[in-house]
């Protein structure tokens, strides 16, 4: 039986989730139908688009994505302070670059004056965009349907696109952050589609990396800030020449079609964080099956449980096995 939503989001023990989507049907999402012959590979470009058109509207941010032949892996960040910080007009026109509103959302926005009871609609209204507005399960909705109606008008057929839900997992702390992280960005090596980071076709490790040769973050992804430190700014909590640097060196690993090892040029990231060299390619080559659930070290893990109310901590031996 699927774990309800709500049990899998707490926003109390951390803002990073990694969901993955796939396809239901034996057509791509993209690459190129063997049986057929007929590419698909331009439906990457939807899905990045639609990436960066959603991070511009919700308080989401994106950390990592791949854009795979039938399915799709991202790693979001949920920014609960800056959904609290906007006002309500703001909350209002955000929502209506998504979809109409209501009359009276419409009629708030040209100005037109309100009666304190339908002001009051509005108010109520507006409150429950901004929860939409840093809540994955509509951000992955919106995407996702867009993208299933494209494909399924493109194919010339009805019916599901997408398998029924979306997968998500809680990302507890820095090592589970950094690890989902690779595993996605490493996604399109793994395949042997592609045979570095920098040339893994809509990915967000190419991206980051065509940015960082020009001196600059990446726009439309959550940046790098570098280590944690005290009044740090919204980011990731790691240098990126650090985490480029560790891509290129497990990349290499895992093309040589054997386990590989990382030693002496092990970057600083891993040390901090306290994984060996063993564990990080186990990690980011077989993240997905040996997670089922959330991942983060034992305390993390007793701590999401304990909000979320489970019972079990299901994947807490492995997490100390593997996270350290």
């Amino acid at each position: 039986m699927a774990t309800a939503r709500k049990q899998q989001i707490s926003l109390v023990d951390t803002p990073y989730y990694h969901c993955v989507s796939r396809c239901v049907r034996r057509a791509y999402l993209c690459g190129e139908d063997k049986h057929t012959g007929q590419s698909y590979e331009h439906r990457r470009a939807w899905v990045a688009d639609k990436l960066q058109t959603l991070s511009e509207v919700f308080a989401i941010d994106v950390c990592a994505y791949a854009v795979m032949s039938n399915h799709t892996h991202l790693v979001l960040f949920i920014d609960e302070q800056q959904a609290k910080s906007w006002s309500m007009h703001e909350v209002i026109s955000r929502w209506h670059r998504l979809f109409k509103g209501t009359l009276l959302t419409q009629q708030y926005l040209r100005g037109e004056p309100l009666i304190d009871t339908l002001q009051q609609v509005v108010n109520e209204t507006a409150k429950v965009y901004r929860q939409r507005l840093m809540d994955i399960s509509w951000f992955m909705r919106i995407l996702n349907e867009t993208i299933a109606k494209q494909a399924n008008l493109e194919d010339g057929c009805t019916g599901r696109f997408w398998e029924g839900r979306f997968k998500s997992q809680a990302l507890l702390d820095e090592a589970a952050l950094i690890a989902c992280m690779a595993y996605v960005d490493l996604n399109p090596i793994r395949a042997k589609v592609a045979k570095t980071p920098e040339t893994s076709n809509y990915t967000s490790i190419q991206r980051r990396i065509k940015a960082a040769i020009k001196g600059k973050q990446a726009q439309q992804l959550l940046p790098f800030i570098g280590n944690p430190r005290k009044n740090m700014p919204t980011g990731l909590p790691f240098e990126l020449s650090d985490y480029i640097q560790l891509l290129d060196l497990t990349g290499r690993c895992i093309r040589a079609d054997k386990r590989g090892y990382i030693e002496k040029f092990q970057p600083e990231i891993l040390t901090r964080l306290g994984i060996s060299h063993e564990n990080w390619l186990v990690l980011t080559t077989q993240f997905r099956q040996c997670f089922h659930g959330a991942v983060g070290r034992a305390q993390a893990l007793t701590d999401f449980c304990e909000h979320q109310h489970l019972k079990k901590r299901a994947t807490v031996s492995i997490c100390q096995k593997l996270l350290a």
